[in-house]
This record gives C-alpha cells, sequence and structure tokens, in this order.
C-alpha cells in the first residue's frame, strides 16, 4: 500500500500483515484475534516486529483493496478455459449479525443491511456473495467474478448491474432467483444464454414433463456451485463475520478468505 509519509516502509510490513492473515486461514484459525495468537505463539521467529493486535487489527483494515486486488490477482494467473461456455450463477449470504439483531444491527452499515436467505428461510444482517464460476467436470467450479452486494438487494437488480460489462459469449445456469425478462433481454445483447428452472404459473399444481425434466436438467448442473459454496464455508467459514465491524474489515474478511482458498487449494 502507497504511503505519502516518512513512515512509509514500517518495520512491519505490509506483506508481513497479509502473509500472517492468509496462513492463518490455512491453518483453521478464523477469527483474526486467533490467527494473532497463533503467530505470536508458534512462529514469532518469523515476524519479529509484530505489534499489538489493536495495531494489527488496523492494518489489516488498511490492507482491505489490498486483499481483493490480491484476490483477483490469483484468479487471473489460475486462468479460465476459453473453450468451456458453461457457467454457473448464485449468492451466497455472509451474516455480520443474526436474525435476533438484524433489526438494530449497525456493524459494516455502508455495505450491510437486512435481508432474507430463502434457503435457510431467515432474516439477517450483512451481505450477499455473488459468484459466476466456470463450471468443470467432476470437480468444483472456476471462481470466475465475486462481488459483495447488501443483503436486501434481490439476486436479479445485483445481475442486472454487475454482469452487464463482465460476460459475453456464455451459457449461464441459475435458479429461479434470476427469472426476470430485463435481465433476458440484457444478457442476449451479449449472446449470453440463461438456463433457468422453470417457475409454476399462477395455480398451477404441477409442472408439464417437458418443463419438468428441464428443470431437472438445470438443477443437476447448478449443484456443483452449492457444493463449492459448501466448500468454501468448511475451509473458511466465511458466513459468519460477526466479529466484523467496519466496512474494510468486512472487505478484508471476505477477500482474505477467497485469496487464501486460491493461493492454497485452487
Amino acid at each position: 500500500m502507497q504511503r505519502l509519509s516518512n513512515n512509509f516502509r514500517p518495520k512491519f510490513t505490509d506483506e508481513e500483515c497479509m502473509t500472517i492473515y492468509l496462513f492463518g486461514i490455512a491453518e483453521g484459525k478464523f477469527e483474526l484475534k486467533a490467527i494473532y495468537e497463533f503467530i505470536k505463539d508458534y512462529w514469532p521467529g518469523w515476524f519479529p516486529a509484530l505489534p499489538s493486535y489493536q495495531k494489527f487489527n488496523k492494518r489489516v483494515n488498511m490492507l482491505a483493496d489490498a486483499f481483493r486486488t490480491l484476490c483477483a490477482l490469483l484468479i487471473t494467473e489460475r486462468g479460465i478455459d476459453e473453450n468451456v461456455r458453461t457457467h454457473l450463477l448464485d449468492s451466497m449470504p455472509i451474516t455480520v449479525a443474526s436474525a435476533k439483531r438484524s433489526n438494530w444491527a449497525k456493524a459494516a452499515n455502508g455495505l450491510c443491511d437486512k435481508g432474507f436467505c430463502p434457503t435457510k428461510g431467515t432474516w439477517f444482517y450483512g451481505v450477499k456473495l455473488h459468484v459466476l464460476g466456470q463450471k468443470r467436470y467432476e470437480a468444483l467450479p472456476n471462481l470466475c467474478l465475486a462481488h459483495i452486494a447488501p443483503a436486501s438487494l434481490h439476486d436479479v437488480t445485483v445481475a442486472k448491474t454487475w454482469l452487464m460489462d463482465n460476460v459475453h459469449n456464455l451459457d449461464i445456469y441459475a435458479d429461479k432467483a434470476y427469472v426476470d425478462q430485463v435481465l433476458a433481454e440484457i444478457m442476449a445483447q451479449q449472446n449470453v444464454n440463461v438456463f433457468l428452472c422453470v417457475r409454476k404459473k399462477t395455480g398451477q399444481e404441477f409442472l408439464e414433463a417437458a418443463d419438468a425434466l428441464f428443470s431437472y436438467a438445470v438443477s443437476r448442473c447448478r449443484q456443483a456451485i452449492e457444493s463449492f459454496f459448501n466448500w468454501i464455508q468448511q475451509k473458511t467459514h466465511i458466513q459468519s463475520a460477526s466479529k466484523v465491524r467496519s466496512d474494510s474489515g468486512l472487505i478484508a474478511f471476505i477477500f482474505a478468505r477467497l485469496a487464501a482458498l486460491a493461493f492454497f487449494y485452487w
């Protein structure tokens, strides 16, 4: 991170700070305090200038954009197979405050608000992580794009702006939340085919046989993105951000975890 002061190169460097955070996540330490104590107890010789926990926490928050950039660089370095058109689109909730506290929570309020998670059937305060991944044969998808948005924004609303200039010449499989005529028209202009599960019409009890088979095929294709989200949660506990208090802290929390996965596992 560029500094315009006399202390432009502190003894405890930005590289060391980011290394500690990523290494701690890879070692199964998911809270910043636990990561700090782990390094202090077991790796002090590697980081002789390790500051106090309060200063370390502040440095992590200052480097939020650096974690986001590092994540993008690691994803780009891995590369995407241009011959594969099939991509998967979905979102997952990241909870800063649970349903009981969602009405009056104010942490990271520049990014977060109250929203509903249909999968879990509960309200929460936080953000949604929107992901577009390239499908792979018998493997988890390759992460192509990641975007965070307030929890209250519908997936379709986010997709209309987020995907407008970022995707071309693809086949995207998504769930029924993305059924929208305007989105379909935008994607068609960019030569993007969007395949969605068929919704039942008002008063319709059962889908027609052809629609049911088509929805089943789309659901089978989408299972990989659900497994991908479960894997991210298992490795990083990314959905539990209850210790986060600022916008920069939340950005660092999310993208440091994605960067750690990209570096250590992908």
